[in-house]
């Protein structure tokens, strides 16, 4: 038998992407100093890896996976005890990181929720909410994520009581009537990396109806504590009248004081909870 069949040196790391998350199915293969594999593993699903069986001598190890570039790398094997490689950083094509699969929670502090509206047929009015939460569910494949967003409706707040006060009103949110706005997004569509199409359920007042969101990923980071970070930003139109937002002042030329169309703009930073 070679030596590489009957040595006892052994091989071991961890596949990660560049913000570190495991990179589960990747392939090891492990190459003498003639081209001849002398083992191959598949990464589990913490990306750890163990390549056994391996006699004294250099060899290179090859790790690739499906959408990421490969990479190789050098190491020597004594044939007397494991050698550790560490971790072994791959880049997705594109250099695009997705979130890592599991459940993101919706940092409100760094998070916005607005909304705009036309007034007089020209000007714009802005306002956000100031309190809500959201779950963000990502799945392996992508497409099979889902959203879970709860909005405080009297929160609204435009920089003006008068006007805050009215849209609290039966006339607009009726917000003891109804104090939520829930939003659930079942089913992704992605266009590229980073370009998202989101189709949901709103449920606004007594109303639900479906929603669709544009959503643009901004990528993942490290927070200050080490935790992970991702952010989006989403966007979509609402005829308010479809959700028995119907009150309106009609002027000269029949131009309404409030236009039917609100535009939602959403930045949300999400962070990943730790199983």
């Amino acid at each position: 038998m070679a030596a590489a069949e009957i040595g006892g040196g052994v091989l071991t790391g961890t596949v990660v992407t560049r913000d570190g998350w495991p990179v589960p199915h990747a392939v090891v293969t492990v190459v003498d100093v003639t081209g001849a594999q002398s083992g191959r593993t598949v990464v589990g699903h913490d990306g750890h890896f163990a390549v056994t069986g391996l006699g004294p001598g250099a060899y290179t190890v090859i790790t690739a996976a499906v959408g990421h570039d490969p990479q190789a790398r050098t190491s020597l094997v004594n044939g007397t005890g494991p050698v550790h490689l560490g971790r072994l950083v791959l880049s997705q094509v594109d250099a695009t990181v997705l979130p890592a699969p599991g459940t993101w929670h919706v940092d409100p502090t760094h998070s916005t929720v607005a909304a705009t509206a036309v007034h007089l047929g020209f000007a714009k009015i802005h306002g956000r909410f100031r309190e809500f939460s959201g779950i963000l569910t990502v799945a392996d494949p992508l497409e099979h994520s889902s959203v879970e967003v709860i909005i405080e409706a009297a929160s609204i707040d435009t920089d003006n009581p008068d006007r805050d006060a009215h849209l609290r009103s039966p006339d607009f949110l009726d917000v003891q009537a109804f104090p939520q706005i829930r939003y659930t997004g079942h089913r992704l569509t992605v266009l590229s990396p980073d370009t998202w199409q989101l189709d949901g359920r709103l449920t606004l007042k007594s109303v639900t109806q479906s929603v669709g969101l544009d959503i643009n990923y901004l990528g993942t980071g490290a927070g200050p504590l080490g935790e992970r970070r991702a952010g989006f930003h989403a966007s979509t139109e609402l005829d308010r009248d479809q959700f028995g937002m119907i009150w309106n002042q009609s002027l000269l030329a029949g131009v309404f004081a409030v236009g039917r169309t609100l535009r939602i703009t959403i930045d949300v930073e999400a962070v990943h909870q730790q199983s």
